[in-house]
């Protein structure tokens, strides 16, 4: 009798660990990672308040995106509307972690920016840039799949190295629009492409800069930057993936005749862009 309660004991403290290990993964501050903004400075309850309320913003651009790219997700193919939709939760997730700066909260939210990422290259990768073993979207869509989920498990072994890795594939994706550029000539397209990689440029910087110059910027009183690459790079995204949107759908569907266009007006230095079909949807679409 007295091993038996033994051995209930020891299971039943192993189960009340591991039950405390997890609770301390959703706990406030569990996260290695810790931003240049001063900690409780505005709230009580939000670890860092303007990286939180930046994250928001994620909310505004979404549904917007969503609205405006729904012509061409309805003609190409609707699991665009994906990317946008995974968006809100990268914006949900990135809040969460800059309330709480939770290892739970850092997982969630780097993990969501690198399945929007997946979803981009598995929909907008240019057929012609494809392994030579791949010879439809379907079979590559698979393979980004499978890289994606493999990426997600071994993005636990090292978590602080993930947004690294999640830049490495912002890069690569800038360098393949270097590839289609060379050979556009459409100044419209020229012009979306600039300020795509420009946006990216400022929103990059922001994030080494608070990264890594965090006692420079704290000496300034401005430790506002890690905020200010949130607002940056929606924007990117949004231009980049129209860019790539309109781009495929010049190769997938070129009866559509797409043209690009800037919400709320096509004549404003800064907008939305989006993409119209001007033509009719008689072809058949690949897929």
């Amino acid at each position: 009798m007295s091993l038996k309660s033994g051995s209930a004991c020891g299971v039943f403290e192993k189960g009340f660990y591991s039950s405390e290990k997890m609770t301390g993964l959703f706990a406030y501050e569990s996260s290695d990672l810790d931003w240049c903004e001063d900690n409780y400075r505005h709230s009580e309850n939000i670890v860092e308040y303007f990286n939180t309320m930046s994250s928001l913003f994620f909310f505004v651009i979404s549904p917007i995106m969503l609205y405006l790219l729904h012509p061409y997700a309805r003609e190409r193919n609707l699991a665009v509307h994906l990317v946008w939709t995974m968006m809100i939760f990268v914006g949900l997730f990135s809040a969460y972690f800059h309330m709480t700066l939770s290892f739970m909260g850092q997982m969630l939210d780097e993990l969501s920016i690198l399945w929007v990422l997946g979803l981009c290259y598995g929909l907008w990768f240019p057929r012609r840039l494809f392994p030579s073993f791949i010879k439809d979207r379907t079979t590559f869509s698979r393979l980004v799949m499978m890289i994606t989920v493999v990426t997600t498990l071994c993005s636990f072994v090292k978590p602080t190295a993930n947004a690294y890795l999640l830049n490495c594939f912002a890069l690569h994706i800038i360098y393949s629009l270097g590839l289609e550029m060379r050979i556009c000539t459409d100044p419209k397209v020229l012009r979306l492409c600039w300020s795509a990689v420009g946006l990216w440029v400022l929103a990059i910087s922001c994030w080494i800069s608070d990264r890594f110059g965090c006692s420079f910027w704290q000496k300034l009183n401005f430790c506002y930057l890690h905020g200010i690459w949130h607002i940056l790079i929606v924007m990117a995204v949004a231009y980049a993936s129209t860019l790539i949107a309109y781009l495929d759908a010049n190769y997938e569907i070129p009866s559509s005749l797409p043209s690009l266009q800037y919400w709320p007006n096509d004549n404003w230095v800064l907008g939305l862009p989006y993409i119209v079909l001007k033509g009719t949807t008689k072809t058949q679409k690949i897929f």
